[in-house]
């Protein structure tokens, strides 16, 4: 099967879940000539219904961290998206997002990523993406899972996700704007060729 074909695959799936909003298509940014692939743990409400990944606040931070533009971010052919769980699951009892179904993840991961030979790094955003793809290797907190990103190059790299939530962690873990995030946009632009690139002069 082809991307498209997949795609449709999942979309059957999606509208088989009982409770899921009806209508709700996979949020998926895919290209076979992709260099970089995104990882997330699922779309959020605004991303789902404007059927653009990362569409929110979450997304303005994650492209300041890596000193993207929205051009070159939503261009597939320069950057694959592909979340753990590829709907909005709804909120629980207490207001925050349901977990991603990661059955998406089981089901579909690799032969999507079949489909784009070309990736050359993926980023693993959030402890989701990094509890299933890093498995074993992972660390016993996320705070130290980042903190060995070092680890997991040059097939990943481990961020944790843009919330306002995880605010208080990265104020406390300074060596992640000091030290780790200079060298994501290194190595995120050994990936993106240089005219490609949205430099920022600082």
């Amino acid at each position: 099967m082809d991307i498209n074909e997949i795609i449709l695959e999942i979309e059957n799936y999606i509208s088989s879940i009982p409770g899921i909003k009806n209508g709700y298509k996979p949020i998926l940014q895919l290209s076979p000539k992709a260099k970089l692939l995104i990882i997330g743990q699922a779309p959020g409400r605004r991303a789902q219904e404007s059927g653009i990944p990362w569409n929110d606040r979450s997304g303005d931070t994650l492209r300041s961290w890596l000193n993207l533009s929205r051009e070159d971010f939503y261009n597939k052919d320069k950057i694959a998206i592909m979340p753990i769980g590829f709907y909005y699951t709804g909120v629980d009892k207490h207001g925050g997002d349901n977990p991603p179904d990661i059955n998406c993840a089981k089901l579909w991961h690799q032969s999507l990523i079949d489909q784009m030979p070309n990736i050359e790094l993926t980023l693993l955003i959030g402890s989701y993406a990094q509890n299933y793809y890093l498995k074993r290797r992972i660390k016993n907190t996320m705070s130290d899972t980042i903190q060995a990103w070092k680890d997991y190059l040059p097939e990943f790299l481990v961020l944790p996700h843009p919330s306002w939530r995880n605010n208080a962690w990265i104020k406390k873990n300074k060596w992640f704007n000091e030290e780790l995030l200079p060298e994501a946009n290194k190595i995120v632009g050994k990936v993106l060729p240089q005219e490609e690139k949205f430099i920022i002069n600082l």
